[in-house]
């Protein structure tokens, strides 16, 4: 926990960008009977019952200094996915020594997913550009890209999207949105803050 709140402490580098990555999937869902738009006098409706359609996966990491944003939806998740991601990331910071990204500890997110569907010497070449920190076991929360999954689905998920061309022409809007307003992420929560929050864990670490 410690290591990734120190990350968080670090100044601004364009060298050494620190950025917050995670997925989260979705489900496609649309309506069974076509809902009723709203009328003069009268509130819309829709039926309660709803169609599955399948589902999308969303993968997003944002620089929380910057507010530097990028998100992909794919229709399933696995190392490939994981791995194309990584290198769009990669691209996007030619000028980087070395790019730092916080991530929990998915089966799909370390360098040999990248030895699965790259030749060795580019997947060795990418592994070197990335600085992995890892969220410790049930402590998801430490990930500021949980911050911007809580808005994604407050302010665009939490609706029937049928299709995956429309889910992802509603997430490019949503991200459109929040940086035509340069939205960045203050993390405020201190290593000190962790001590003091949580002393007797490091105590039982300590009789261990």
């Amino acid at each position: 926990m410690e290591r990734v709140l120190d990350v968080y402490m670090r100044p601004y580098d364009e060298q050494h960008p620190v950025l917050c990555f995670d997925e989260q999937p979705c489900f496609l869902i649309g309506y069974k009977l076509a809902p009723v738009p709203m009328e003069p006098g009268k509130v819309a409706r829709q039926d309660y019952e709803y169609q599955r359609f399948g589902s999308a996966v969303v993968l997003l990491a944002v620089e929380p200094l910057t507010g530097r944003r990028f998100v992909k939806v794919c229709a399933r998740r696995t190392a490939q996915e994981y791995s194309q991601f990584m290198q769009e990331l990669e691209r996007a910071y030619p000028q980087a020594a070395r790019i730092t990204v916080v991530q929990d500890n998915l089966n799909t997110h370390h360098g040999s997913s990248f030895y699965k569907w790259l030749p060795p010497e580019a997947a060795h070449r990418l592994v070197n550009r990335f600085e992995w920190i890892y969220t410790p076991k049930h402590a998801s929360w430490l990930n500021m890209a949980e911050l911007e999954f809580s808005a994604l689905q407050r302010q665009c998920l939490k609706r029937r999207i049928p299709t995956l061309e429309r889910l992802r022409d509603e997430v490019e809007s949503w991200v459109n949105a929040r940086d035509a307003v340069g939205l960045k992420l203050k993390w405020q929560f201190s290593t000190q803050d962790a001590r003091r929050w949580f002393g007797r864990h490091y105590e039982a670490i300590r009789i261990n």
